[in-house]
């Protein structure tokens, strides 16, 4: 089966964020952690529905989609960072968030362009 780096890196991700959620969880955080919840595992969901995707433009639909939730889930680590509302260092969450969206935002672009 040929790798797909964006579908691996999304999946392991969504396996991380998993486990951040029971610390949160543990820590009585329970608004944000169940939104980053939803926007990590949504992520992957949504590329395994671009990658089975019926025609071109499908795949860059759920892309698109992907690439926004992506977004959300960036924005849900940066909140629980910034505010301290947990002391649970996400830094390294947050890196590697942000190599995902960069991942999708040129995916994205370049499919964008050739339509």
């Amino acid at each position: 089966m040929k790798e797909n780096l964006i579908q691996d890196k999304s999946f392991n991700f969504a396996i991380l964020i998993i486990h951040l959620y029971k610390q949160l969880i543990d820590k009585k955080e329970f608004v944000l952690s169940k939104q980053l919840l939803r926007s990590a595992t949504s992520l992957g969901a949504n590329i395994e529905e671009a990658i089975g995707g019926f025609s071109k433009r499908d795949f860059t639909a759920k892309m698109g989609i992907a690439l926004k939730e992506a977004r959300e889930k960036k924005y849900w680590l940066r909140l629980i960072h910034i505010s301290k509302i947990v002391e649970i260092d996400v830094t390294d969450y947050i890196k590697e968030s942000e190599e995902i969206v960069n991942i999708l935002t040129s995916i994205v672009k370049t499919l964008q362009t050739k339509e």
